[in-house]
């Protein structure tokens, strides 16, 4: 019954394209693809209309002859060859009943994707990059056990993806680095592959859209679950490196990059980093080995490089970060005229920055711990700064606390009425400081 239906729908696909074919010029060049003649293509087009037929009707293996017949006559007549050829192998694939069997219709599967790529590989939507993405996912799903296959294809089809698209396919990536990873736990690689892929794939995920954090999140996390990018493994792999090449630009910056990412801090890392920036100086480097070494507490190797990295930046925006590190680790230090001059800087570049008022606010106070009323009256000024600096630091809430609570402070040791009567201070009139860092500074007389 199942063949006298499939007859049936081949007698009228027959006839319906015998109708739409009456009025196709088969001699026209377009149809070239389809064979030599008039005649041969009008025949292959019908094959090709039954192979779809067949495919449709679950029978594989009248559709078995079509195939073979359009893929030795007419290869490049039609994508949907190669559709039908996918659906009629997998159906093969599921029903084998032995590996070898198995195997064979695996392999065929694969083969078709080779031979559509000879075809199709210039097509406007479904070309190189696209054929091989197909062929590398369906190498994953049914080689599995081809380890070194599957880096193989899914490499040629990241790089397919660059090549037709300019990116690369972020998806496939992680894929790839997945099964990359499921290798290196199975100690079928060693830390220092993964690694060297991680640095590798790592500038495609740099500054992705916000619809492909998903792929960059997976990447990193993969990278971080896999324990290769142990500082510890880190280590050992660059001391090996750059024992033979101790100032190779590529191997160190591949090594401060990696090291970076894994959170180390040992001294191997910040001499790699210090000796990159000696062979290539420049206010990244200098910036990044500022922060760490501040979060070292070697400030004065931090400030250096910070100096370093101002002495060379042009950008307003950027030079105001920096005076601001500089007068913020100056403070930490109880460095306060460094910190006084960093922070007017910072005034001079942009008056709104709070960090300016929060730095001058602190300064304003290292004066006025001492007896004396004018020593006291630093601390007006200083509450004044700091309320400032609380108006501007919205964006920084953590600080701005820190701000409030330097203001309570502040009101708390301003000079008592007795005090201020004694100098000739009225409460709310208007009081010039002459002393310490607030020296020339205006401020309103205010009691404790």
């Amino acid at each position: 019954m199942k063949s006298i239906k499939f007859v049936l729908v081949a007698v009228f696909a027959m006839v319906g394209f015998t109708a739409a074919a009456q009025d196709l010029n088969y001699d026209d060049p377009k149809y070239a693809k389809w064979g030599a003649t008039g005649e041969e293509r009008k025949e292959m087009m019908l094959t090709a209309q039954f192979l779809k037929e067949a495919v449709d009707n679950r029978n594989y293996d009248l559709a078995s002859g079509y195939l073979k017949t359009l893929l030795e006559k007419a290869p490049a007549g039609s994508e949907n060859i190669y559709t039908n050829a996918v659906k009629l192998y997998k159906n093969r694939i599921n029903r084998a009943t032995s590996v070898e069997e198995r195997t064979a219709y695996v392999d065929s599967l694969l083969w078709i994707y080779d031979v559509r790529l000879e075809n199709f590989a210039s097509h406007a939507k479904r070309g190189k990059d696209y054929i091989l993405d197909r062929k590398a996912r369906e190498y994953v799903s049914f080689k599995p056990e081809d380890r070194e296959g599957i880096r193989k294809v899914l490499n040629e089809a990241m790089y397919a993806s660059v090549e037709i698209k300019g990116k690369m396919d972020l998806e496939l990536a992680v894929i790839y680095f997945s099964n990359l990873n499921d290798d290196f736990q199975n100690a079928l690689i060693d830390a220092e592959t993964i690694i060297a892929e991680y640095d590798r794939l790592s500038p495609a995920f740099d500054n992705v859209a916000e619809n492909d954090m998903q792929y960059k999140e997976q990447f990193e996390g993969i990278f971080g679950m896999s324990g290769a990018a142990s500082c510890e493994n880190l280590e050992t792999l660059f001391t090996k490196k750059l024992a033979a090449n101790p100032n190779d630009e590529t191997i160190l910056n591949q090594a401060v990059t990696l090291m970076s990412r894994a959170g180390c801090d040992s001294d191997f890392f910040f001499q790699t980093a210090e000796t990159l920036y000696s062979v290539k100086p420049s206010s990244d480097i200098a910036l990044f080995l500022a922060q760490g070494f501040q979060k070292r507490e070697e400030y004065d190797k931090a400030l250096k490089y910070l100096e370093e990295s101002l002495s060379v930046e042009t950008d307003p925006a950027e030079k105001e970060k920096l005076y601001v590190r500089i007068g913020m680790i100056s403070l930490t230090t109880k460095n306060y005229s460094a910190a006084m001059a960093a922070a007017k800087e910072v005034k001079n570049i942009n008056p709104e920055n709070g960090f300016a008022y929060f730095i001058i606010g602190q300064c304003y106070a290292s004066s006025g711990n001492c007896a004396e009323f004018r020593c006291q009256t630093s601390f007006w000024a200083a509450y004044d700064a700091m309320s400032q600096a609380v108006s501007l630091l919205e964006n920084d809430p953590e600080i701005q606390k820190s701000a409030q609570e330097m203001m309570n402070h502040y009101r708390a040791v301003f000079p008592t009425k007795e005090e201020c009567f004694f100098n000739e201070a009225t409460a709310g009139s208007r009081y010039t400081i002459d002393y310490g860092f607030a020296n020339g500074v205006s401020t309103t007389v205010r009691y404790r």
